[in-house]
């Protein structure tokens, strides 16, 4: 709920900034015209967004007939978690790169898809593996694909209108700041809008954590996965992911190399403080069952489920 109300919070604060620039200006007609161009170019991407993003990163389709037991098993947790959940089955893809990470696209859940990488399936347990996806299963099922069309819509209506800030709105003398304001103007307010962008990512980020913990029920996989997957992509280039940078929002983990720590200019959170809000969440889930399980004299791990062994 927090990251909910702070998403809404976060994209009032984008519909303000654009109406503050809109009046700054003056310009009605400018104003229009950034917010057609801008809502055009990102209704084709949304529409078109799990075609075009799966093309870029090379993803190939896989289903439960796949001839590696490894692949058939994947595709059947996710399925199975997708049932579990009450979800239409999204379809499930597997890309060619080393970096273990995963993403979902599709415009809402009954147009979904979900992508793993091979080194995400290498790299990982299964039940590793069933936590990535259920966090990427909780983005589908939050409709963040749609969340995050609607910032870059006016994220993107910002910055053409702070462009197009030079030739509407009248005499300079009219501005306010005149031509320095201006100037100031274009540079600051994609800006602003950027890094309110991100914040936004953030907190869907965390909150598909927390949707992700509850749909695989075992908060502390997803923990696990997340601190391997930080730990190995550090020294793997995903080169599809640095051919198309703005893509990088949508992968569990920051795909692009150089990421820094979790700030105003970061997509992502933290790896550590999504770690920690998982394992406190798993505290959480797993004192009832342990206080029950002694009452009646048995230990009962219940967030530490059996490694699963290797795939197959």
């Amino acid at each position: 709920m927090r990251n909910h109300l702070r998403t809404f919070t976060l994209l009032a604060a984008l519909t303000a900034l654009f109406m503050g620039i809109g009046f700054m200006i003056g310009g009605a007609s400018g104003m229009l015209i950034a917010l057609v161009l801008a809502g055009g170019m990102n209704l084709f991407s949304y529409w078109n967004s799990d075609k075009i993003v799966l093309k870029m990163h090379g993803a190939q389709q896989v289903d439960e007939t796949h001839p590696e037991a490894l692949i058939r098993n994947y595709v059947r947790d996710v399925f199975d978690m997708a049932d579990g959940a009450g979800m239409p089955r999204p379809k499930v893809y597997v890309m060619a790169t080393d970096q273990p990470n995963a993403f979902a696209t599709g415009r809402n859940p009954e147009n979904a898809a979900v992508a793993a990488t091979q080194g995400l399936l290498r790299m990982l347990d299964r039940r590793e593996v069933r936590g990535v996806m259920a966090h990427e299963l909780a983005h589908v099922k939050n409709r963040d694909t749609l969340t995050m069309t609607v910032t870059a819509t006016v994220a993107g209506a910002i910055s053409a209108l702070a462009n197009f800030a030079l030739f509407f709105g009248g005499n300079d003398r009219e501005r306010p700041g005149g031509i320095i304001g201006t100037i100031a103007l274009m540079i600051l307010a994609p800006m602003a809008a950027s890094l309110v962008q991100m914040a936004i990512s953030r907190a869907r980020e965390y909150e598909a954590d927390r949707g992700g913990a509850e749909i695989c029920g075992d908060p502390e996989a997803l923990a696990d996965a997340l601190q391997k997957i930080e730990h190995y992509a550090r020294g793997t280039v995903n080169l599809p992911a640095e051919r198309n940078p703005a893509t990088g929002q949508m992968f569990i983990i920051n795909p692009l190399s150089g990421r820094g720590a979790d700030n105003l200019f970061s997509t992502h959170p933290a790896t550590p403080n999504r770690v920690k809000a998982l394992m406190e969440m798993a505290g959480k889930v797993a004192a009832p069952v342990q206080r029950a399980a002694r009452a009646v004299g048995t230990a009962v791990p219940i967030t530490r489920r059996s490694k699963g062994g290797p795939w197959g």
